[in-house]
């Protein structure tokens, strides 16, 4: 599956299948998150809520990649990432662009 951030495919003609979204909510255990608090009054990369994210994006990805497979898509234009925080130490990512079939 082809995943691009364009809007077109050089040389290639599309057929728009859809939107395609996949996304998940993830968290890092208390005690992670504990030690990440602690971590802010000294500086530096929480690598605890770096590694959820990295992990997040990469599930959200495959899930849009699922949807989009399921609409018969030979690709998705346009992709983009979304993230929100749900609650205290949880964020949602989601992965979006259009299906498209090439014709």
């Amino acid at each position: 599956m082809l995943i691009v951030t364009s809007e077109t495919i050089s040389g290639k003609n599309l057929e728009m299948l859809g939107v395609a979204i996949g996304s998940t909510i993830q968290t890092v255990n208390a005690f992670k998150d504990i030690g990440s608090g602690l971590k802010t009054l000294v500086g530096g990369e929480l690598g605890s809520y770096t590694k959820m994210m990295e992990d997040a994006r990469k599930i959200a990805t495959s899930r849009m990649i699922e949807e989009a497979e399921k609409m018969g898509a030979d690709a998705v234009i346009g992709m983009r990432y979304a993230t929100s925080a749900v609650m205290q130490s949880a964020a949602e990512v989601m992965a979006y662009g259009t299906a498209v079939k090439f014709v």
